[in-house]
């Protein structure tokens, strides 16, 4: 076997798990897999949230290293669930190099749900959130009108590749100016409500669990990477929000929260 196409195999997995959140342990995991399954002789991985620093030692001896920069960040359990289970089963397959990365190019190239679904998606959940946190059926129905349009600017400000924490910025004050417009108007009932429901699109919950889960494992740079990460994207949502109601019970007076 080549040891330079399986280096290059490994990090391509490590990639794409670690690109639609995946944790450290099981990029380093999938890895290790790996290379076991191709019987390199040693395989050592340090994985950070942005790379992948991978270095491989066959029988001879000879050590070869790669460096991965991770520049797109998104959640798609999925293709994290089909990386996985194609390293589990590489060796018991018995796939040949070319056969294992032509699976994985089939795993990056795949389409996730289309916009439309995510958007509906997006909109039930902010208003179930609603409900849950106490909102009125008219609140439920805001965050409906809320939650789609913040997953439809989300997904414009990525298509042309917007930092994210202004994204967050500029989804909280989305949330904010809904919430506070619609109860100005008398539809709405309860600025917190919708805007509590609303905002739980942004939450970064993945980042949190996956920090947890990154210290605890003994991989500290990425817990700390990832909670540092999380507390940016509350404090972009909070800002966000914060300036719109802020604004507004200026320019209009009154608080009606």
């Amino acid at each position: 076997m080549d040891s330079n196409k399986i280096l290059h195999l490994a990090a391509e997995a490590g990639r794409i798990i670690l690109e639609n959140g995946g944790e450290t342990y099981r990029v380093e995991e999938t890895i290790a897999r790996i290379c076991d399954a191709y019987a390199l002789y040693r395989a050592d991985s340090f994985v950070t949230p942005t790379g992948i620093m991978l270095s491989v030692t066959d029988k001879y001896g000879n050590t070869t290293s790669i460096i991965k920069r991770i520049r797109i960040r998104t959640v798609d359990l999925n293709k994290i669930a089909r990386v996985n289970d194609l390293s589990r089963n590489m060796k018991s397959r018995a796939l040949t190099l070319e056969d294992a990365l032509e699976e994985l190019h089939k795993i990056d190239k795949e389409k996730s749900y289309s916009k439309g679904i995510v958007v509906l998606s997006a909109s039930l959940c902010a208003g179930f959130f609603t409900l849950l946190f106490g909102g009125t059926i008219n609140d439920f129905f805001m965050s409906l009108i809320n939650g789609a349009l913040i997953k439809l600017l989300t997904i414009k400000l990525g298509s042309i590749k917007v930092n994210d924490f202004f994204s967050n910025v500029l989804g909280g004050g989305l949330a904010a100016f809904i919430a506070v417009l619609s109860v100005h108007l008398g539809i709405g009932n309860q600025i917190d409500k919708i805007i509590i429901g609303s905002i739980m699109l942004l939450v970064p919950g993945l980042a949190i669990t996956n920090a947890i889960r990154d210290t605890i494992d003994g991989d500290l740079v990425s817990g700390i990477s990832r909670t540092m990460e999380a507390f940016f994207i509350a404090v972009a949502i909070a800002v966000g929000s914060g300036v719109i109601l802020s604004i507004w019970f200026m320019v209009i007076g009154g608080n009606t929260l």
